[in-house]
């Protein structure tokens, strides 16, 4: 069996379920949280863009912050698809309005054109908007110039990824969330076994435990095995 079954992780495309700041393991990006944390608390806070390669802790940190801010709402549009210029459109009014994933629409003229239009409108009214992208606007390939211009105005802020020590603890802290304890060889064998994506491997941490529960069993590395062993190549 490929000791790297990416494939085979049986992820769902969901909202990820509201996070806190107090749950996130900042590393290096201690001056990010305390801005995110400001911007989902001070109606008047500065507009933030956040950049970042994958588990850097982006989405968490929208995630974090609509739930903060009362009436805030979290957005992320590579998942929205072809429901993303409704759904934008329809919470402008909203105090905190958190855009992930702004790279799924660099290229599309009508989805670059309907955030350009959400950018104007929200600061009409002197709302919030919280971006985040995996690059800063200027190297994201959007073809709207006045766009680019628009993000770019707001501070910028670049995220860094967890090292493997504070990624063992954020996996810790979302397996004592849901009530068991990872043992130091499970933790071993998960970043031996599967891709360094932090998101990934904490979805499969949520699907590992819900495993448990149905089959009855601890989380050990013979019942990760069984379980993987079981899925088609």
């Amino acid at each position: 069996m490929n000791e790297t079954p990416t494939g085979q992780l049986p992820l769902r495309l969901r909202f990820p379920s509201p996070r806190r700041f107090d749950a996130f393991v900042a590393g290096e990006n201690a001056t990010a949280l305390a801005a995110v944390t400001l911007l989902a608390q001070v109606p008047d806070a500065d507009s933030l863009f956040l950049s970042g390669p994958e588990s850097s802790g982006k989405t968490h940190l929208l995630s974090a912050a609509a739930a903060e801010a009362r009436g805030a709402v979290y957005l992320p549009l590579r998942q929205l698809g072809a429901q993303a210029e409704a759904m934008v459109m329809a919470v402008v009014q909203a105090p905190l309005i958190c855009i992930d994933e702004v790279d799924a629409i660099a290229g599309q003229r009508s989805l670059e054109i309907m955030l350009f239009d959400l950018f104007n409108r929200v600061r009409e009214h002197r709302g919030r908007m919280l971006f985040a992208a995996r690059h800063a606007p200027a190297r994201l390939d959007i073809a709207l110039p006045d766009l680019v211009s628009r993000l770019s105005s707001l501070v910028q802020l670049s995220l860094k990824p967890l090292d493997d020590t504070a990624a063992r603890e954020v996996l810790m802290g979302r397996a004592q969330q849901r009530g068991f304890e990872l043992a130091d060889d499970v933790l071993e064998f998960l970043f031996r076994r599967f891709p360094r994506n932090l998101g990934a491997m904490l979805e499969l941490i949520d699907q590992l435990d819900g495993e448990s529960l149905a089959q009855r069993r601890r989380i050990t590395v013979p019942f990760i095995r069984g379980i993987f062993d079981r899925r088609p190549e």
